[in-house]
Formats: structure tokens, sequence, C-alpha cells
């Protein structure tokens, strides 16, 4: 099982770096106090990873830091790093999209993940206006090859961060926003796990090579969920056991699990929000609230 797992995709090892502290807010802090505080966090951290030696680290950091359009809500510039980054008007917005990656996502690799929120939030704003995307890269993902990304130990701790995190984002946003849980690969292993309040409507997991439950009922939210796999993806072929606490067991897209079924076209693993895509489609119509289940396909 572990060779299905991890041999489609070769892992981005990331030396540790050190940086400083992440900026403390308080609770009440806005949005735009944290933006403004944490691109200073970003150049300090650029310059921390330059005298490592990271350069490719530091000059990626400085562009970031350098647009004055960057919106982070959070950022950590230590080891892999963390950062929660915004794409739209939050606080006016009353759709929103958090979006929660999976295996082998860090600040070395974190323009991937960003391509993907850009396209959503772009795709999200060609039809309504009011809406955000929040990249939440707040969790020391594991590593494709490796064997934390065959167990829950991760998505559990980062479960802790995500769930405090979804309710500081409903009074950021705008007044009774409607926000959407979006959780691909490994991110659809924390999403299960994270006990969302009211105001989270729809988990979506896509790309997932299972959750560790059983079925839709032993999650910890009471959102609708969805689950959709593109046929091009590879983790199709990853087993769906689960054995003295390694794998994820059921197959979320199996109608035994009991999520709602959308359409992913022909999406790789990594190409579910990529532009013009049958999975980006499926994924706006989710957040935005006109999906609906009857007649869709995993395919």
């Amino acid at each position: 099982m572990a060779a299905s797992v991890v041999f489609p995709v070769s892992a981005a090892a990331s030396a540790e770096v050190q940086a400083p502290a992440p900026v403390a807010f308080a609770d009440s802090a806005a949005p735009r106090e944290r933006y403004a505080a944490n691109r200073t966090a970003m150049v300090r951290a650029a310059d921390a990873a330059e005298e490592a030696g990271r350069t490719g680290r530091a000059d990626r950091l400085r562009a970031l830091a350098a647009d004055g359009r960057a919106q982070f809500l959070g950022f950590d510039g230590r080891g892999g790093g963390r950062a929660v980054e915004v794409f739209g008007e939050l606080e006016s917005a009353d759709r929103v999209a958090v979006l929660v990656p999976g295996s082998d996502t860090t600040l070395d690799t974190y323009a991937r993940f960003r391509a993907g929120a850009v396209a959503l939030q772009e795709r999200l704003r060609a039809e309504y206006g009011r809406s955000a995307v929040v990249a939440w890269l707040g969790y020391d993902t594991p590593g494709t090859v490796s064997t934390t990304v065959l167990t829950a130990g991760r998505a559990d701790e980062a479960a802790a961060e995500l769930g405090p995190f979804l309710e500081r984002l409903r009074s950021m946003a705008g007044p009774d926003a409607r926000i959407s849980l979006l959780c691909h690969s490994y991110g659809s292993v924390v999403c299960a796990r994270t006990a969302t309040g009211p105001g989270v409507s729809d988990v979506v997991l896509y790309g997932s090579p299972g959750t560790g439950a059983g079925s839709v009922r032993e999650l910890a939210s009471g959102a609708r969920v969805w689950a959709g796999r593109g046929s091009a993806d590879w983790i199709a072929r990853v087993p769906h056991v689960r054995l003295a606490g390694v794998g994820f067991g059921t197959d979320p897209v199996d109608s035994a699990f009991g999520a709602r079924p959308f359409a992913a076209g022909d999406a790789g693993h990594s190409g579910y929000l990529a532009p013009g895509s049958r999975s980006l489609d499926s994924l706006a119509a989710i957040v935005l609230g006109t999906a609906g289940a009857a007649g869709a396909s995993h395919g």
C-alpha cells in the first residue's frame, strides 16, 4: 500500500529554515492589520532564508511581500513554513472557500497551491462578486514519500488548528457568510477530523485517499459532504484499506460512503483547480450554492 501512495509523486524535500516567530494577533485584529504585519514578517523571513543559503525561498518571499496586494492572515517562515492567504475582499464576502492542501505543500512549493486558489477566485468572481478564497497552509503537511502520509497524525494536529481558524474566519467575513471547505488529497483526512460549526455549509473531498471514516456519518461536521475524483487521478489506484492505523479506509467517492458526487471530468491528481476544467466549474458551483447532486457523476 505504501508503494501505491508514494510512487507517483516525488517528495519536495526541504531543509529546516530558521526564521522569526510569527506575529501574534488578538482575535479581534482586523484582516487588514494582519495583512500589513505579515508582509513585514515575510521580509524578515526572506532575510533569514538568505542567510541560510535558501536564496530561492528568499526571492519568492520578497516577491510576495513586495506585492502590495498580498493578503496573508497568517505567516510562519520557520521550517517548511505556514501561510494563510486571502484572495478577494474577505470582509464583504458572503461566499468563502477555504482550500486545505495535501502532502508536500510548503513555502517552497507554495506557488502551485497559490495558483489553484487564484484560479478558483477568478472563476467565482466571474459569476459572483462577493466571494473570497482562503488558501490555508496552516499545518505541517506530510511528505508524499514518508510514513506520515499513511497515518492520521499530521491530520489530527492540523484539525486542532483548522477548527478554531474557521470560527475566527466567520467574524472576519461578511455577515452570514457561507463557508465551504475544499479538501485535496491528504487535506481530506484533515477535514474529516475537523469540527466545523454552523458557518461551514459544505465540505468537499477531492483526490482523496480516504478519510479514516467509514461514512459521512462518522465525520466531525454536520455540513453537506461532497466527493469527486477525476478520471486521470492516480489516487484511484491506492488501496482503500485501514489496518492498525495505517491507511484511510472507505473511498469517499464510493456510494457507500454517502457523500454527494460532483463531476470532476478528466482531472489528474493536481489538476482539480485548473482554469477551464470541469472540476473547477463543479467546485465553484458548490461554493456558490448552485450545485445539485442530481445528475452529477464522478467522471
